[in-house]
């Protein structure tokens, strides 16, 4: 397993962020693969990925850079700069556009555990790389980026109280079940994978989600900057298990029914307002209305938040209604 040792003062300045640059790269990865998690990635693929095929196809050494740099165990370093919180995507994939060539062919013979392709020995992959994840951010994520931003940031939020519920151990654990562990000894675990451990000492650990729900990874510079980049919290990818069953809708309708259906893990006023994209007085007031019944419980504060959960009668309540919607396909002629 991979793992780097670091110190109190590296956790302390430790932070979550939203970079749409890593948005990009994990909807480039999930383009690659050709596979969706679930349902709301399955109908993004059907929608953009004949264009990147044929994007792809018409630019073969193109096609040779992507798929040298996603390699098996390992992503080409310079092709995922660890995010700096606040920075927008022009500025973000500058700095892969100007990555130095010899720099961007070492990483890919490190990614592909091998000698470079003969198609391969060229200045111009920076740029190349550059273009094709401008291409992918203009087509395929910039048309959905507030809708995903607003997942992202109320995943952060929800991290973040749960730092302050739990401490660092707790969230860490948390960021990719089975891969990123905290192993005691100020070491953490970040992946599966048998690589030398890292020594960051007093450098800066950002940790980024993303919406595709399979692909994460980590990424350094010059020993300064660290991040894990991880799928954030499946209730709130949206188009999967978030969906509202028709019946549920029918009874509660479709809005009140929407946040019974977000609340399978805690989420405040706030991080649901960012998921919905109601208003935070309207989500209050589904709230009263839950709680009124016993469909949702309060559970504390989480700083300054109060977060909510849906109770075992709610729980019932949503799976009688996923039940029934598959009851009925199930018998549809």
């Amino acid at each position: 397993m991979g793992w780097w040792q670091l110190n109190a003062d590296t956790l302390a300045r430790s932070r979550f962020a939203v970079s749409p640059l890593a948005e990009t790269f994990a909807c480039l990865k999930l383009l690659h693969a050709g596979a969706g998690a679930h349902p709301g990635e399955q109908r993004w693929l059907r929608t953009h990925l004949p264009g990147y095929r044929a994007r792809l196809a018409a630019d073969p050494v193109t096609a040779r850079l992507v798929r040298a740099g996603l390699g098996r165990d390992w992503i080409a370093d310079f092709l995922t700069p660890a995010p700096r919180a606040g920075e927008d995507f022009a500025v973000e994939v500058a700095r892969v556009r100007a990555a130095p060539p010899a720099a961007a062919r070492a990483h890919l013979r490190l990614s592909l555990a091998g000698p470079l392709p003969a198609d391969l020995h060229r200045d111009d992959l920076p740029e190349r790389a550059a273009v094709l994840l401008e291409w992918v951010w203009q087509e395929a994520v910039r048309p959905y980026w507030e809708r995903r931003r607003r997942v992202l940031e109320a995943d952060v939020a929800a991290r973040t109280a749960q730092v302050s519920q739990g401490g660092w151990v707790s969230a860490l654990d948390s960021l990719r079940p089975g891969r990123t562990r905290w192993l005691g000894g100020n070491r953490l675990q970040v992946n599966l994978h048998e690589y030398p451990p890292r020594e960051i000492f007093g450098a800066d650990m950002v940790l980024v989600p993303v919406t595709p729900q399979r692909h994460g990874w980590v990424a350094w510079e010059e020993d300064e900057r660290y991040a894990v980049v991880y799928p954030c919290a499946g209730v709130l990818a949206g188009d999967g298990d978030g969906a509202v069953p028709s019946s549920l809708g029918a009874l509660l309708g479709p809005a009140r029914a929407g946040v019974l259906v977000l609340l399978d893990s805690p989420l405040s006023t706030t991080q649901l307002t960012a998921v919905t994209g109601q208003g935070l007085g309207s989500v209050g007031r589904h709230l009263k209305v839950l709680r009124e019944a016993g469909l949702v419980a309060r559970l504390g504060r989480a700083g300054r938040s109060v977060l909510y959960a849906r109770t075992a009668a709610g729980d019932v309540l949503v799976e009688a209604g996923r039940g029934d919607a598959a009851g009925r396909a199930s018998i549809r002629p």
